[in-house]
């Protein structure tokens, strides 16, 4: 991005979607644009407006500082602060990781339990495991307005994350958040109707094959579970069969590559019926679900 050059805002980002794509960006127009716009301080959307304005010295300042990042592996969440999940805007740090798609089946069932009526209740009563920037406990209390929310997370940095998207969206007066490991801090006497979680499921192995803007961005604590990949969820299981109330559901994130182990063990701890497991938008095998018999 030569700066003796004169640069219309059409024309930075031709240059920069080329520049992204050669440092290994798989959306670099995209990426591109989100950055752009950032820089400009409007939103996206309104760049298809100003193609032939001038970008002045601040706004390629700005944007220079924040290409080069991206160029260097620093996803985009983190350079700009924020990524939508649900229709919702989340504050992200790289205390947490980044909201993905394919958690949005996992909410997605969540709500419908209730929503459908599968579990009668005036008051819905979820626990979030392992909440992260907190997507699961504020998009359940946004869309189950009844619904109080319990929100854990070993990092407390985390946690900080998840009460201010809370604040931010409005439901921090439904959710409690508690610094735990899984549910370790958690009293025995608590019970839920729903135990929802999106834990670390990566093997040791497996987080040496993922994207680098993964494996040196975003908390190792929240991906590695361990050399198998399901050491979190083998210790889930009996602690959630514990405080699920009988009829209550059990939703658990897993990548692909461990959804058999994990119905494993599921069915060889007992107490749950196993559900069919859930598909994620890409058709592969992503929310495991058991009911408390």
């Amino acid at each position: 991005m030569p700066q003796s050059e004169t640069w219309t805002i059409g024309r930075l980002l031709t240059w920069t979607t080329d520049y992204l794509k050669q440092h290994g960006s798989d959306s670099p127009r995209l990426d591109a644009e989100v950055l752009l716009a950032e820089s400009c301080g409007c939103q996206r959307i309104e760049l298809y407006t100003k193609f032939e304005e001038l970008a002045g010295d601040a706004t390629r300042t700005k944007f220079r500082e924040l290409v080069k990042q991206r160029a260097e592996g620093m996803p985009v969440a983190y350079l700009v602060g924020r990524r939508e999940f649900y229709s919702l805007p989340f504050r992200v740090t790289p205390d947490v990781l980044i909201p993905r798609p394919e958690t949005e089946s996992l909410v997605l069932r969540l709500i419908d339990l209730f929503k459908q009526g599968t579990i009668a209740t005036d008051q819905p009563r979820i626990a979030d495991v392992g909440s992260g920037s907190g997507i699961i406990a504020v998009c359940a209390a946004k869309h189950l307005p009844a619904a109080r929310v319990l929100a854990i997370d070993v990092s407390a940095a985390a946690l900080a994350v998840a009460r201010g998207n809370a604040q931010t969206l409005g439901v921090a007066d439904r959710i409690e958040l508690v610094e735990s490991d899984l549910f370790d801090a958690v009293s025995l006497k608590r019970r839920f109707q729903v135990i929802a979680s999106n834990p670390p499921y990566v093997s040791k192995d497996e987080f040496a094959t993922l994207p680098p803007s993964v494996r040196n961005f975003e908390p190792r604590v929240a991906l590695v579970a361990g050399p198998r990949g399901t050491e979190a969820i083998e210790r889930l299981v009996p602690q959630a069969a514990i405080r699920l109330e009988p009829g209550g559901w059990l939703l658990v994130e897993v990548s692909p590559m461990i959804e058999p182990a994990a119905r494993e063990i599921i069915a060889k701890h007992g107490g749950f019926e196993l559900g069919a497991t859930i598909k994620d938008f890409a058709k592969l095998p992503r929310i495991v679900q058991a009911k408390k018999i």
